[in-house]
């Protein structure tokens, strides 16, 4: 068994990996780069390889810099099996068309500027025969990937549908397993079923996003939501909230449902401007199969998600509308990382207004909005325009999806319990000084590690 790594090699998004096994080819995920614009788009037009050496996909999960790249090698002819557990193909199918949007009308508005007509990276037609091809499949059940390699998912914690990989070979009467981690989430929080590490691995391809860190108690996150909120209501002033539209917005409309309950903050509006979190809570609705058992969330779907003060946008008028209101609200809205959609419009009302939070719950990838929000920029670039950060950053990682270097390790650790051949370990999905510090970490705990570079080729198993 042979790993290209493609993408998300010292780096964060752009995840790809290509297996070779039993003289087959396989991707694990293949998602958008985000980032600097121009050398972001160089990096997406890039096929991994030629389609037609591609014979099958398997999804870790729906996010997009995981799967966001899926419609432009369906667009460029691939037609075989993507898979993915039924609740990724389920929000896979909102998502990518909602990409897909986005790179219309990105497209769109680059024409206009320029001389020469922009194609998008892809359509929504592309997206929609995309989710077509979709096979979804339970946790803990094998399938066969391509003659000769099967593939099993083990729940990650991360988000909805969000799973490890493990792909096993027969080779030569040898047999070799590969375990790709996805994006491994926290254990304790709500809704999303805590990681499932798997057993076996000969090697492991692991994320890192937090490797040089530890996030603080998820209590503490709750607490710390419910004094921003009621500091910002006091000055009269908006919360600004860039979420994922999938999993970090229904987790903070659940903490938010938890707050207003304990009368931890005020009746104000908590407004979700996104259509994809409203289509994507609707996926949540429909599969309670996943949520988490400790949670009593099966039958408490409506109470949760469509409490009193929560209003779901969906219309642009009303959306714009916002922008005129007076007094204080919540206000979550997509991208999460500020790259895109409708909270670039509540940021570029909003960012001057020092009565306001901009409160940032997820990582910020290098040369996006949000990471200079971080970076607490002086000025902020919307739309071709200056925009003054006068607002309060607020910045609260205990909402992390992702897990921190001590769940990491001690997922990888579980990982090893059961494998007794456990070879090299490969960091992936982190910026280098995560990757260097977990690296070193890991190392003093006695694993091979290595971080490999965008087109690095290592064999398993061998």
């Amino acid at each position: 068994m042979e790993i290209e790594f493609s993408g998300a090699a010292g780096e964060v998004t752009g995840s790809c990996h290509i297996v070779r096994a039993n003289g087959k080819t396989i991707l694990l995920d293949c998602g958008l780069f985000q980032g600097r614009r121009k050398e972001s788009q160089e990096k997406n037009l890039r096929l991994p390889l030629p389609v037609s050496e591609i014979d099958a996909i398997v999804l870790s999960h729906a996010h997009i810099d995981h799967a966001g790249r899926l419609p432009f090698l369906v667009a460029e002819g691939y037609d075989r099996n993507i898979w993915a557990t039924a609740a990724t193909r389920d929000l896979c199918g909102i998502m990518l068309r909602d990409s897909a949007h986005i790179q219309e009308k990105d497209a769109e508005f680059l024409t206009r500027r320029g001389k020469e007509a922009v194609e998008p990276l892809y359509t929504k037609e592309d997206a929609v025969r995309t989710q077509q091809l979709m096979v979804g499949v339970p946790y803990g059940r094998w399938f066969d990937v391509a003659p000769g390699v099967r593939g099993m998912f083990f729940e990650a914690g991360h988000i909805l549908g969000s799973a490890s990989v493990v792909l096993e070979a027969v080779e030569d009467g040898r047999t070799t397993r590969l375990v790709f981690s996805g994006d491994v989430g926290r254990s304790g929080l709500p809704i999303i079923r805590d990681p499932e590490p798997p057993g076996g691995a000969h090697a492991v391809i692991l994320e890192s996003t937090y490797g040089d860190r530890d996030h603080p108690p998820y209590e503490s996150a709750r607490d710390t939501l419910g004094r921003i909120v009621r500091e910002t209501a006091a000055r009269g002033g908006r919360v600004l909230i860039p979420a994922f539209a999938v999993g970090r917005t229904q987790e903070l409309v659940y903490d938010l449902h938890e707050l207003f309950k304990a009368d931890q903050i005020p009746r104000i509006p908590i407004v979700i401007d996104s259509p994809l979190a409203v289509d994507a809570t609707g996926v949540f609705a429909a599969n309670p199969d996943v949520y988490d058992r400790g949670e009593a969330l099966v039958n408490a779907t409506r109470e949760l998600f469509q409490f009193g003060l929560v209003r779901y946008v969906r219309d642009v008028q009303e959306s714009k509308a916002l922008n005129a209101q007076v007094g204080p609200m919540v206000i979550i809205s997509a991208s999460g990382m500020a790259e895109s959609g409708r909270i670039l419009h509540h940021l570029m009302h909003g960012a001057s207004d020092p009565r306001n939070t901009i409160l940032i719950v997820g990582f910020q990838a290098e040369h996006t909005l949000g990471r200079r929000i971080v970076e607490r920029r002086p000025l902020l670039r919307i739309f071709g325009d200056d925009v003054p950060l006068r607002a309060r950053v607020e910045i609260l990682n205990g909402y992390s999806a992702h897990g921190d270097r001590t769940e990491l390790a001690q997922w990888l650790d579980a990982v090893r319990a059961a494998s007794p051949e456990l070879g090299h370990v490969y960091l992936v999905h982190g910026e280098p000084p995560a990757q260097e510090a977990f690296a070193a970490l890991l190392g003093a705990r006695g694993y091979q590690v290595e971080i490999p570079a965008s087109g690095d080729v290592r064999e398993v198993g061998s």
